[in-house]
């Protein structure tokens, strides 16, 4: 098994410093769940520096959160951190890019009131407390509107009477609302609107901002569900206009404002960076994965692993009917995409990491976090192929997949189950991948198929296990690029490059005949004794989920809380 090797980095360092020095260089700003992240690459798309900064979701109130402080200052760090880097290695400060990209975690329900402030704390995707207002809204508008859309939160909260509501100026996504302090323009890419509220068609030019793709067509909201939409919000909040609330529309390659003083002043405090550059329109970290893989072709697809986890597959036809558990969101060019979303990935098996990272430091042998990983994923290769009997779940919040409302993390053995480090590892990274699996076989029972999945994220840092073990859920060949390590913030930075091409050509050809021409990718093939496996451990994770039920019934989260307190 070959691994996978770092993003690749500059073979010319003094050509680096120039283009960093003369800004032709173009940066991405990721937010993620766990950690902020910005990527600086170069004209070949090769990645000269990156910054990061950790953070977490917050439990506040009965919704998970972030900050507006946390955001701000995060931001901040992580660009600092990218400038240390460039200064130790190219020893000088960048002061412009050629364009910047912001992408984040799709979904949830940012309320602005008209100065842009939030009228109440962001509510993040994780949030599952929507399930009325989804409900509704699926069944009028005969489109599956899951509980983590925006439009979802929004109704719900018109539903509940909220006070805020009537306040409510607009409203946007963490993406959009970051572009929005950065630029002063409120718009959105098409990929993360399409999470927002679903997308059709209309007349270019119905945008501020927006030219529309080549043709007679642009992409935006879908005109009927949105008056169906308002007449239900007419019934409970009649001065409330949905269609006036909601972002501008735009693709893969429109202008999507520049850099204000005042953005530059957010982002750099220190006062090098100028104002002016270019931005692309804001995506979602799902848009910026399909670019991260090069899977925004019909009938191709990609894997996200992070806090949660999803699959994304490019339509080439409509589905036969509404799914619950499956989303129709679009690629960042509006092309339709169905996805599967898991609101509850990598972050248990993270939790494990690190509680073996701290045993290691406790005996006196401390190990880097990727490390940890390389060798606990190597003893889950090593382990059995059913994981020994052990049961994990991974739900440290609902799962719509499952129909499990709320979560909570479990580890569950017979007397006969072989419980070693191995099989433990191997059930935790079973867990998962166990729900998208679930929620991959409604694709197939819609003949959505595709050759192979690229996967990033992550667990595939570490060369191998995460891969192999993938491929065995969904049995499907898993690729994964140089870049899968990278993920979103190479992806939006890679989506800010296209703004100067955009005009010549379409983004599937951009990213096949000049970013992705090195044919990097390693691909592992689903191995027939762990597929096996894999569908024993499933069919246990299956019967087990009324423990997570009873779970939280018996462990509410409230007193948890008091616990912890």
């Amino acid at each position: 098994m070959t691994e996978n090797p770092d993003p690749p980095r500059p073979a010319d360092p003094a050509a680096a410093t120039a283009a960093i020095a003369e800004g032709r260089t173009t940066l991405g700003i990721e937010l993620g769940s766990t950690r902020i992240k910005l990527c600086l690459i170069d004209d070949d798309f090769t990645t000269l520096a990156s910054g990061s900064h950790e953070w977490e979701n917050e439990f506040v109130d009965g919704r998970w959160t972030y900050s507006v402080d946390a955001i701000r200052t995060g931001l901040q760090a992580a660009y600092a951190d990218l400038v240390t880097e460039v200064s130790a290695d190219f020893e000088l400060v960048p002061t412009t890019f050629r364009a910047i990209g912001v992408s984040a975690m799709m979904h949830g329900y940012l309320a602005c009131d008209a100065a842009g402030e939030l009228l109440v704390p962001f509510r993040t995707w994780r949030n599952t407390s929507t399930g009325p207002a989804a409900s509704i809204l699926t069944d009028a508008l005969g489109f599956a509107i899951p509980l983590r859309w925006s439009i979802a939160h929004l109704y719900q909260a018109v539903l509940d009477d909220e006070p805020h509501v009537a306040r409510i100026a607009s409203l946007t996504t963490l993406a959009g609302y970051v572009h929005r302090a950065l630029t002063g323009e409120n718009v959105l890419g098409v990929g993360d609107a399409s999470g927002m509220f679903p997308i059709g068609t209309g007349p270019i030019g119905t945008g501020p901002t927006s030219a529309g793709p080549t043709g007679t067509q642009a992409k935006t909201y879908d005109g009927g569900m949105l008056a169906r939409t308002q007449s239900l919000l007419d019934e409970h909040s009649p001065g409330l206009d949905l269609g006036a609330l909601l972002p501008t529309v735009l693709v893969a390659g429109d202008d999507a404002g520049a850099l204000t003083p005042a953005g530059a002043a957010l982002l750099d405090p220190t006062g090098h960076l100028a104002p002016g550059i270019p931005f692309c329109p804001p995506e979602g970290d799902a848009g910026t994965g399909m670019v991260a893989t090069a899977s925004v072709a019909p009938r191709t697809g990609n894997v996200s692993v992070g806090t949660s986890v999803f699959a994304m597959v490019v339509l080439d036809g409509p589905l036969g009917r509404v799914h619950p558990e499956l989303d129709v969101v679009t690629t960042p060019a509006g092309d339709a995409v169905a996805m599967v979303h898991c609101n509850n990935g990598a972050s248990e098996l993270a939790a494990w990491a690190r509680v073996f990272g701290r045993f290691a430091e406790a005996t006196g042998t401390p190990l880097a976090a990727d490390d940890v990983y390389a060798a606990l994923f190597a003893e889950a290769l090593a382990g059995e192929a059913d994981a020994g009997g052990l049961l994990s779940y991974n739900y440290l919040s609902g799962e719509p997949v499952t129909g499990v409302e709320d979560g909570r993390p479990l580890l569950i053995r017979s007397a006969e189950s072989r419980f070693t480090l191995g099989n433990l590892i191997r059930s935790e990274v079973y867990a998962a991948f166990a729900t998208l699996s679930i929620g991959m076989e409604t694709l197939a029972a819609e003949d959505v198929r595709v050759e192979q999945l690229l996967a990033h994220g992550g667990p595939f840092r570490t060369p191998g296990a995460a891969q192999q073990l993938l491929a065995a859920a969904l049995d499907v060949p898993i690729a994964v690029e140089q870049t899968a390590s990278e993920g979103g913030a190479w992806g939006i930075a890679v989506l800010a490059a296209y703004l100067g091409r955009a005009s010549a050509v379409s983004l599937t050809d951009f990213l096949r005949d000049e970013v992705f021409t090195g044919g990097a990718a390693v691909v592992v093939e689903p191995s027939a004794a762990d597929v096996t496996g894999f569908a024993a451990y499933l069919e246990r994770f299956r019967a087990g989920l009324p423990l997570q039920r009873a779970a939280a019934a018996a462990t509410p989260a409230t007193s948890l809380q008091e616990v912890s307190a």
